[in-house]
């Protein structure tokens, strides 16, 4: 049997973990053949559902899952782990602003970050999926000194996987056609989902859909779905969201697809003439185990502007969270 990897799940009896928990037991990520050791972190008030969560993983009997661990310390949590999904964040209900959203969870993650500095092994992947999850992913970073910024991620792929369903609808195609889709920038309703650079069946997208329905309709049709789904389902997305992070994980582990890239968000190194220590979303490919990002894409006016606008967003983030960054202060 091969030697288990260890994976942090924080918010482990909320939704989206729901979603992720049996996947991962089931090989979805890491195949298989890859036995896990899961760290399943929970507030206090919510160790009784997270009881109940462990009482469904030992029912299901499933052959890789080596041992679990339960726990309201996120120090516990943490500890020698090599994934790590950073779900647990209070989620956006109707009527709540971007701020209000940043503010309460902001103090959770400085938290994380501190823990995953002290406890976690020195390559792990962490993956921040609770939002606002950029600007969690900078505070937590920030909070974590002796980690790189190639350990953290925020998540990105459930935009990314929007727009390219979206695209493959209009043109009628499966998403299997579609290639080169980027989201830039903010998890929120600034990004710029980008088709410059993308194709279906190998014909340019734009070719494909026209720029009317591109600018009109596909931009912010991308960029408002998960107010969408919050406005019909009365709840932040969820199965597609632990989807979203299963498939983000897996790529870092295991490789992007030679022929294609994907939307990570990651602290920036002033590419694209963005402000460097941002974390924001780029085309990203991985490669025996590390990321880079994709360079020398040409960028017309009408993206420089759109990436302006979601880096001055990002940037007006850290301002409101200035105070809980760390010594290491992009």
């Amino acid at each position: 049997m091969k030697t288990p990897v260890r994976i942090a799940v924080t918010g482990a009896a909320g939704q989206i973990s729901y979603a992720l928990l049996f996947r991962l037991i089931a090989g979805d990520l890491l195949g298989p053949d890859q036995p896990v050791i899961l760290h399943l972190l929970e507030t206090p008030e919510a160790r009784a559902a997270l009881d109940g969560v462990a009482m469904e993983l030992d029912d299901c009997a499933a052959p890789l899952l080596h041992d679990y661990v339960l726990t309201d310390s996120a120090t516990t949590a943490f500890d020698a782990v090599d994934l790590a999904f950073l779900v647990g964040a209070r989620p956006r209900i109707a009527g709540m602003e971007r701020k209000d959203l940043l503010e309460i969870n902001a103090d959770i993650f400085r938290t994380q970050g501190r823990a995953l500095n002290e406890r976690a092994k020195r390559n792990a992947r962490i993956l921040i999926v609770g939002n606002p999850a950029n600007t969690n992913a900078l505070i937590a970073w920030s909070n974590a000194p002796e980690l790189g910024a190639d350990n953290f991620s925020a998540m990105t792929r459930l935009d990314h996987n929007r727009a390219v369903t979206l695209l493959a609808h209009r043109c009628e195609s499966p998403v299997s056609a579609v290639k080169g889709v980027i989201v830039w920038g903010n998890h929120s309703n600034t990004q710029f989902p980008d088709l410059h650079h993308a194709s279906v069946d190998g014909i340019p997208a734009l070719e494909r859909v026209g720029w009317d329905w591109y600018e009109q309709q596909f931009i912010q049709t991308v960029q408002v779905r998960g107010t969408a789904v919050l406005q019909v389902r009365g709840k932040s997305s969820a199965a597609s969201a632990a989807h979203a992070a299963l498939g983000h994980m897996r790529d870092w582990v295991l490789g992007t697809p030679a022929d294609d890239w994907v939307s990570m968000a990651l602290p920036g190194d002033g590419s694209y003439d963005v402000e460097p220590g941002l974390v924001f979303s780029y085309p990203v490919v991985v490669r025996d185990g590390q990321r880079h990002i994709v360079r020398d894409l040409s960028i017309n006016r009408f993206c420089a502007e759109r990436m302006k606008q979601t880096e001055a967003e990002l940037a007006a983030e850290r301002a409101v969270v200035q105070h809980l960054l760390g010594r290491r202060t992009p």
